[in-house]
């Protein structure tokens, strides 16, 4: 059954085995499902091997934080957590560049935790003709209403992609043809650097950037300067102003 949560950061919630695994052999989309710590029997064992299927992160919790979430307690022990929008494969949105006759560019959001951060990333990177976007399936918030909310209905209009392993994707866009671009305060100045081909910039997580490994699969690093005694820009603040200097270069 559907609930909705009006006090929560999600807007659809399903709750009960069997809705769950009906509604992953559907066309819905998945953040998350939820499955108590306790949870476990030839059903569970079930929704699990098809979640995993249809590559659904399973996250274990405290039987309680169900309760809290769904408003009840006949939830089985499982509940999921529907997406806002429709994702999109990497390919997609290599491939709607393509139909545009333009050179790709996307965004990969490394880890963004904050849902306002996310959703103004998303609003800047649809008005400045980014083609996509990606996120990670762990540790980075999902399309939420909250997001949708706050990047002004881009995020309907934008092609995301939710992927496993960013590393490996980041492998994928250099092999690809892409060039890799980190956002850093240790790297070049932002106007000094060419963004004319086609592209992937990565901003990093709010408090710890973008991570190590994705560093060193970079093909350049490049920064902001900062004048004042702050050391450090809103992430979608820095992610904004260096879409826009690509948006400025194709346009020249």
């Amino acid at each position: 059954m559907y609930k909705k949560i009006s006090v929560k950061s999600y807007e659809n919630i399903i709750m009960g085995i069997n809705p769950v695994i009906e509604a992953l052999n559907s066309d819905k989309h998945f953040e998350k499902i939820l499955l108590s710590n306790s949870a476990n029997n030839k059903n569970i064992n079930k929704l699990i091997n098809i979640a995993k299927e249809h590559s659904v992160l399973i996250k274990r919790v405290d039987r309680k934080k169900l309760d809290d979430l769904t408003d009840s307690k006949n939830h089985q022990g499982c509940a999921a957590i529907l997406s806002s929008v429709k994702y999109s494969t990497v390919q997609e949105i290599l491939d709607f560049a393509q139909e545009k006759g333009e050179s790709p560019f996307l965004i990969i959001a490394d880890c963004i935790e904050d849902p306002h951060n996310l959703g103004a990333i998303i609003r800047t990177a649809e008005c400045s003709g980014a083609h996509g976007i990606i996120i990670p399936q762990r540790h980075c918030c999902g399309i939420t209403p909250v997001v949708s909310k706050t990047s002004a209905g881009a995020a309907g209009h934008l092609h995301i992609s939710k992927v496993v392993n960013l590393s490996r994707t980041v492998d994928d866009l250099k092999k690809a043809g892409l060039w890799i671009y980190c956002a850093d305060m240790n790297g070049k100045l932002w106007n000094e650097t060419d963004f004319t081909g086609p592209s992937a910039l990565i901003v990093g997580n709010e408090g710890k950037g973008v991570s190590r490994l994705l560093k060193e699969k970079s093909d350049f690093t490049v920064a902001l300067p900062l004048k004042g005694k702050v050391n450090s820009l809103n992430a979608s603040v820095a992610a904004g102003i260096l879409m826009y200097e690509v948006l400025r270069q194709r346009s020249i």
